[in-house]
């Protein structure tokens, strides 16, 4: 398979509507290294087609922080985990609304306002209410909640505010699962999407690449998020923090990183594939490249690790000849 024409099949098939076979898929994921810029060339036909140059920007407000009982083993948040971060329970409605006007000076379109915890209590709930029901009524951003599991009427409710997106990452294959987390399941990930999406919320889901998984196991994820239908998929790089399960876990090389996002383009051509958490450890110089695939970026800090700074990922757009998307309404 590795040759540049036999990119730009898979390329032309994706742009067609053709689904790969998984072992299209992972032959992407295992070309050598020397066939990257061809890969990342044929992803940027895809990603051209469907969004030509622009490039999306979202930013992050960590709504409530530490205290979570889930043990997931990649999470500083986690009741397991002995980092130092922050903890604090769910932020005001004033200081969530100004975390939008700061979102509006990054050139953000989007506004990510995220919790720890299993799920929210009615009293987080109606903070986020709130806040987003003035966020709306105040400034053009699009506001994604990621707020843990929901239920039927959570869901409703924040749809009527005027959340335009919910968050919540499948992280991991389901045969990955069981080694990541104890208190809750890959399924009830997948429960937690549908209803979203019948609630009339767009669903966004997505990935943590660097847990022990293999390359099946990569496929088999972007297969399970096309099969979903996401309309959003974040694909984050482990960033293994101090005092947590997976501390020891190894960044993902450059250049594979940059297969992955090429394998996600092919596999969901035409949904928003965001570089998420872990970009700028993991990519490190090579993030421009990423853009040649993704077609959305985080701008500033993430949820308990800094990001790059805002004004590097501006003239990193630029320089590119890419142009941030402004038009969030």
């Amino acid at each position: 398979m590795e040759n540049d024409s036999n990119w730009k099949l898979l390329a032309d098939k994706a742009m067609h509507g053709e689904m790969l076979t998984r072992e299209e898929g992972l032959s992407v994921l295992e070309a050598h290294d020397d066939q990257t810029l061809s890969l990342m060339h044929a992803a940027f036909q895809v990603r051209k087609h469907f969004y030509g140059k622009k490039v999306k920007l979202n930013m992050i407000i960590n709504a409530k922080s530490g205290l979570c009982p889930e043990d997931c083993g990649y999470c500083s948040q986690s009741i397991v985990s002995t980092a130092p971060v922050k903890k604090y329970a769910m932020l005001d409605k004033d200081t969530l609304v100004d975390g939008a006007r700061e979102a509006i000076v990054r050139k953000a379109g989007t506004y990510c306002i995220v919790a720890s915890g299993k799920g929210p209590t009615e009293k987080e709930l109606e903070q986020v209410v709130s806040a987003v029901k003035e966020i709306r009524d105040t400034m053009p951003l699009k506001i994604c909640a990621c707020l843990g599991i929901l239920r039927d009427d959570q869901a409703e409710r924040l749809a009527e505010a005027g959340v335009h997106r919910y968050n919540h990452n499948l992280n991991t294959s389901k045969a990955n699962y069981p080694s990541i987390t104890s208190t809750h399941t890959y399924d009830q990930r997948v429960e937690t999407v549908e209803q979203v999406k019948l609630s009339g919320m767009s669903p966004c889901s997505g990935v943590i690449i660097g847990m022990g998984e293999t390359d099946r196991e990569i496929v088999e994820m972007a297969f399970a998020l096309n099969e979903l239908d996401a309309d959003s998929i974040p694909i984050n790089f482990l960033n293994a923090i101090p005092g947590t399960p997976l501390e020891n876990a190894g960044r993902t090389p450059a250049m594979k990183a940059l297969k992955v996002l090429a394998l996600f383009r092919f596999i969901c051509p035409s949904k928003e594939i965001r570089v998420a958490g872990g970009r700028e450890v993991n990519l490190r110089t090579l993030q421009p490249l990423s853009l040649y695939a993704a077609n959305s970026i985080f701008v500033g800090d993430y949820l308990t690790t800094a990001g790059q700074e805002v004004t590097a990922d501006h003239r990193m757009i630029e320089d590119l000849g890419f142009e941030i998307e402004l038009d969030a309404l």
